[in-house]
């Protein structure tokens, strides 16, 4: 019983998010080769032997397969030839019509850069959906520290209190607070607060500093010296029009934020210990499947995020190197030789190899500490 408790609450959460992330990224590439013509022969969940199949009526064999980590989509005509059980022979033209091989670059890069996008799309579908029926997560007007000698700190504030109004305006989210307080530098305000169950009313003048913006404009803005309390969220809800503009607004900010955060370890400024692979994605699926539904959706829009980051990454094997060879086509005006293309992906399996090594090893070292495990069995 315990085994089976383990895998519905470890196992399963994981590879329900994994086959959604794959079945998009894979249904990305399969739905542009259809419209570009290209015969799909194979679309696959997973991999290994087929545990059950179907044939639609444009010939692709829809399949479940026996080891469910990862998925494929195989394409008619990745060569000059076909196999027969004689051997090979060459394409015919109607072969070439529906071939992928024989489609121009653009076409071809449309199909590869397709799956990677499937999964920008899906973590904005996911991400509309929780903030048009869950909510947007955003933090309450409760303060959760006062920095002392601080305009909040003379004030009176304390951790806890929840501010009701800034200069006779409403503070309904920590944003208000901080907007209203940012347009009040050095002037004297009135703040309403509630202190348990007991409203309270006190003057703060906000301490005045000057920031520049991005265009290196400088500017006077009013600090009040708290900060909000993490444990204290609100959700708000969105129309269906703001909640598809608010999920590409954050698809985009997310995709920065983990680029920079790549970038970051890249150039040693962040540790590489905190990279993960796909034993942390199993804990955290498992961790988010128990915090509720908005919590697991939120996830899986994450990691759609990265994977579709990752894949286009200019490396042999990913649809980024794929992409990487297209280009280096179209501006030749004909493809790398075969041994180059071949050595490219041997090159490409190596380093995706290494980086899943490394990934597992800091799974098992950093994040589920196994050799502090096996100091303890042997001491």
């Amino acid at each position: 019983m315990e085994i089976l408790g383990f895998v519905w609450n470890n196992v399963v959460p994981f590879l329900f998010v994994l086959t959604i992330l794959v079945f998009a990224h894979e249904l990305g590439h399969y739905w542009v080769a259809r419209r570009c013509g290209v015969r799909v022969e194979v679309f696959s969940v997973g991999f290994g032997p087929e545990l059950v199949g179907w044939n639609d009526r444009a010939g692709t064999r829809w399949k479940i397969s026996a080891v469910p980590l990862g998925g494929y989509v195989k394409m008619f005509g990745e060569g000059d030839a076909v196999e027969e059980e004689g051997g090979e022979r060459p394409l015919t033209d109607e072969e070439k019509q529906v071939s992928f091989v024989h489609k121009s670059v653009g076409r071809r890069a449309a199909i590869v850069v397709a799956g990677p996008l499937a999964n920008f799309l899906l973590a904005i579908v996911l991400l509309a959906g929780l903030f048009g029926i869950a909510g947007s997560p955003r933090l309450l007007p409760v303060v959760g520290s006062v920095q002392e000698g601080s305009a909040a700190a003379a004030a009176g504030l304390q951790a806890g209190d929840r501010i009701v109004s800034v200069a006779g305006e409403a503070t309904a989210w920590f944003d208000d607070l901080r907007r209203i307080v940012a347009e009040h530098p050095g002037m004297p305000i009135r703040l309403v607060y509630a202190r348990g169950d007991v409203e309270r009313t006190t003057t703060a003048t906000p301490r005045t500093t000057t920031i520049a913006d991005s265009a290196g404009i400088r500017r006077e803005i009013g600090l009040l010296g708290v900060t909000a309390d993490p444990g204290e969220v609100g959700y708000m809800r969105y129309n269906p029009v703001v909640a598809a503009w608010k999920s590409i607004e954050t698809t985009v900010a997310m995709s920065g934020r983990i680029l920079g955060y790549l970038g970051q370890i890249v150039v040693g400024a962040r540790p590489a210990d905190e990279v993960g692979g796909p034993l942390r994605i199993a804990q955290m699926s498992a961790e988010m499947a128990a915090g509720g539904l908005v919590s697991l959706v939120n996830f899986m829009a994450i990691l759609s995020i990265n994977l579709g980051l990752i894949n286009l990454f200019p490396i042999p094997m990913l649809d980024g190197g794929h992409l990487v060879f297209f280009l280096t086509e179209a501006i030749r005006g004909r493809p790398l030789n075969q041994r180059a293309q071949e050595y490219g992906f041997r090159f490409g399996l190596i380093l995706v190899f290494l980086l899943m090594i490394f990934a597992t090893w800091n799974d098992l070292i950093y994040h589920f500490k196994v050799l502090d495990l096996f100091r303890q069995l042997i001491t």
